[in-house]
């Protein structure tokens, strides 16, 4: 479809890595316990005055989403074309690429420590809160951020993206990795009162979460390191040849 093959076996398994990925940093220790706070900045009330709904956080939420997914979508687009300039190099590339997550894996399983990975590095965005514009502004310097927690997670799609050879498909990665991230903090807009809630029964369980990203590093690097990815996507065109048609 408009010369762009988004749907195509080697594209399926890297964007259910996206989603979930994406699902998981906002389940992170270092972007679950924020997320009450953020709306509560962005609308200009606080947490209570949320729960009070003196006014809707769903607006602001999604200006939020869509700051942070323009910044996911030029660094998907930039990881792209980094790999197409370096074709040649791709399998090069692809090891590399796997190795660093695999460390970054071993990072989030306490097995390794990696200083930087430990520090902040979010931009302010400033007083900005209580408006739709400033919403937009304090997502893209949450992305820009490149927080502890969420940096590792994105790497690993920035590797996808570059090792697939496509500027379409490597935008596209971002795209869904911007939806499993945006997605909940949307619903957690609508649903404040619930959502609260269930932020509150999760928080016990962020250590677990931390160490099911970790692992997901690791086996999506050792698919890099390995070139699993061609073989699954190989494996998927043989045993589902319509998706040869999809796109």
């Amino acid at each position: 479809m408009l010369g762009i093959d988004l749907a195509t076996a080697a594209f399926l398994p890297a964007a259910a890595v996206a989603m979930l990925a994406g699902i998981l940093s906002f389940l992170s220790p270092c972007v679950l316990p924020i997320v009450p706070p953020y709306l509560a900045y962005m609308t200009g009330v606080g947490v209570n005055g949320l729960k009070a709904r003196e006014r809707s956080a769903v607006l602001p939420a999604l200006f939020f989403v869509m700051g942070l997914s323009t910044v996911f979508l030029v660094m998907g687009f930039a990881a792209s074309a980094f790999g197409r300039a370096f074709l040649t190099y791709q399998d090069v590339l692809a090891r590399v690429a796997g190795a660093m997550v695999i460390v970054m894996g071993l990072h989030f399983l306490h097995v390794i420590r990696i200083p930087f990975l430990d520090q902040e590095a979010r931009l302010q965005a400033g007083r900005q809160g209580g408006g739709a514009m400033g919403a937009y502004v304090l997502g893209l310097a949450f992305a820009f951020g490149w927080t502890p927690c969420i940096g590792p997670q994105l790497g690993m799609i920035l590797s996808l993206a570059a090792t697939g050879g496509e500027l379409s498909r490597g935008t596209a990665l971002l795209a869904v990795y911007a939806l499993g991230l945006g997605i909940p903090f949307v619903l957690a807009a609508v649903f404040i009162d619930r959502a609260i809630g269930v932020m509150n029964r999760v928080k016990p369980w962020l250590g677990m979460i931390e160490r099911v990203m970790g692992a997901l590093l690791i086996v999506v690097g050792v698919m890099l390191l390995t070139g699993a990815f061609s073989a699954f996507s190989f494996w998927l065109l043989e045993t589902f040849p319509a998706l040869a048609t999809l796109g």
